[in-house]
């Protein structure tokens, strides 16, 4: 299994400004994996240290947090010493002892030489706690479920991942079926790395099932066991609710479809919680599409999507039969899925902001705005090969976007001011548009004019 965030790893690891990296993600999306992969690859030794359940690591960081002291009893407890250049040093679940985290700040200032990064379950509540964190001392990664490209490579099929990359969509249409294909896998197996593990050794869906089944048990467990009392029965409600938010023409997320007469006040902690979880992505809605996005958030509309588009066919009972009625799966629950996996796969790419955006009548919805900090582009998205946009272009006349966005089923094509994108392809959303409006600006200069 490769996962790309072992490139940013790399690239930590060789700067000059390097700093104790925290690895944030939900829980079971391979945070541990990829660091001792990281240091198996990268580094002649490893120092493993899970902090969860240790009595040594909880006295250790208890008494002082001299870096001297603690690499010390570090080097005791791993019976070696730690050659600060060659030797990777993992702090694994690291909430556990809330004195280890402050500790980075110590490391940072008063040992920098030394190679540590971090992770653990429900970071994202332990960074909330009241622990005293060590603010613009640490890096921080953020780990998503594996993309499609990342599930391609993990299938066998690193030449089609390949394809992607290179943008090559002569010879992807060519082979479109595979993608089309292996892209009805992922929207049942999804990206948790167990599920796609599993799958590549087998193909067994029934098994897979089992594993997200166990996979959202945990989740729930981790509501009663992490959560605040009074908010566990509203953590419960709105996590089951959002299957049938998305399920929704407009899938804004309605209280009254938690509880009838819900308000926000009555959910406002939950959401908040399940979103420093990462187990949802909250995408609020803007009254107006300009730069900065977030100067025209409106903080009482939003989407609510979870992590991982496997764990959502999990939840609504999608079926394994479903794989075998041609593209029926891409339009099951109203395009739900279809829109989960598009979120999940932009989610991932670290050069961008998600919003979306409504008229105040409601006649023009564009489903995503992307914010690449130099333009906004809005995509729509299409469960099947239906080309028809008429809010792409009600949005198009009133807002004259450099470029737009359109992915489906059908195949990549470009027009003056509309890319139509596969879904398979969503991934490099990123990379194409940002081609795309560098050859327009280009078509735009003089002959005599140097372009940027």
């Amino acid at each position: 299994m490769y996962r790309f965030a072992l490139e940013k790893l790399y690239k930590w690891k060789t700067s000059k400004y390097r700093k104790p990296l925290i690895i944030e993600g939900a829980r079971q999306v391979g945070k541990t994996w990829l660091m001792k992969e990281f240091g198996q690859k990268a580094y002649k030794d490893t120092l493993y240290i899970n902090f969860d359940s240790n009595n040594r690591m909880s006295d250790l960081f208890a008494a002082d947090l001299d870096t001297n002291r603690l690499l010390l009893g570090l080097e005791l407890y791993a019976e070696k010493k730690i050659d600060p250049q060659n030797t990777l040093i993992i702090f694994d679940e690291i909430q556990e002892v809330p004195k280890a985290l402050t500790s980075l700040k110590y490391f940072y200032e008063n040992a920098p030489q030394y190679h540590i990064v971090c992770a653990g379950s429900l970071l994202g509540i332990a960074l909330h706690s009241g622990t005293s964190f060590p603010v613009g001392k640490v890096d921080f990664l953020k780990l998503y479920p594996l993309s499609f490209k990342e599930f391609l490579m993990a299938t066998g099929r690193e030449q089609f991942a390949g394809l992607l990359s290179q943008h090559d969509f002569s010879m992807i249409t060519a082979f479109k079926q595979t993608y089309i294909d292996s892209l009805k896998y992922y929207y049942f197996v999804g990206g948790m790395p167990e599920a796609v593990l599993r799958f590549s050794e087998n193909r067994d869906f029934n098994e897979v099932r089992e594993i997200q089944k166990r996979i959202l048990d945990a989740y729930e467990q981790d509501f009663s066991k992490h959560a605040p009392n009074e908010i566990v029965p509203r953590l419960r409600m709105v996590w089951n609710s959002i299957p049938s938010q998305l399920s929704k023409e407009n899938k804004k997320f309605i209280y009254g479809l938690v509880r009838e007469g819900g308000r926000a006040k009555d959910y406002e902690t939950a959401i908040m919680w399940l979103s420093d979880c990462g187990l949802v992505h909250k995408v609020s809605r803007v009254t107006t599409p300009n730069l900065p996005l977030k100067a025209y958030e409106d903080l009482k509309a939003f989407k609510l999507f979870i992590a991982d588009v496997g764990l959502l066919g999990c939840m609504t009972g999608l079926r394994q039969r479903t794989l075998l009625d041609g593209n029926d799966l891409f339009v099951e629950f109203k395009g739900a899925l279809t829109e989960q996996y598009v979120m999940q796969q932009l989610a991932a790419l670290s050069s961008l902001n998600i919003y979306y955006y409504t008229n105040d009548r409601g006649s023009c919805e564009i489903d995503f705005l992307a914010d690449n900090g130099e333009s906004v582009i809005p995509v729509e998205v299409k469960a099947e090969a239906n080309l028809r946009a008429k809010s792409l272009k009600t949005y198009k006349e009133k807002f004259h976007p450099e470029l737009s966005v359109r992915t489906s089923m059908a195949d990549y094509r470009e027009e003056e001011w509309l890319i139509n994108l596969p879904l398979y392809a969503v991934e490099e959303l990123a990379d194409i548009c940002t081609e795309k409006l560098c050859l327009l600006l280009q078509s735009r200069c003089s002959p005599d004019t140097r372009c940027p």
